[in-house]
């Protein structure tokens, strides 16, 4: 069997936590931080876990991770 390539994209938006979910970034900080209030900025840095209707093609696309 040839060895299955992963999505490099997926790659380094994805990690996987020990019990084996998918966790994500926070999306909106970035840019045109000034508008937004500290609270908001705190809470867009903690990860967040994927919706579980996604990570089923998250999975596919990262085969080696965990």
């Amino acid at each position: 069997m040839p060895k299955l390539k992963t999505n490099r994209g997926a790659a380094k938006r994805f990690r996987t936590t020990s019990s084996g979910r998918v966790k994500r970034a926070q999306s909106h900080r970035r840019h045109i931080l000034t508008k937004k209030s500290a609270k908001r900025k705190r809470h867009l840095r903690e990860a967040s876990a994927v919706h579980p209707s996604d990570t089923a093609s998250i999975r596919q696309m990262l085969p080696y991770a965990g």
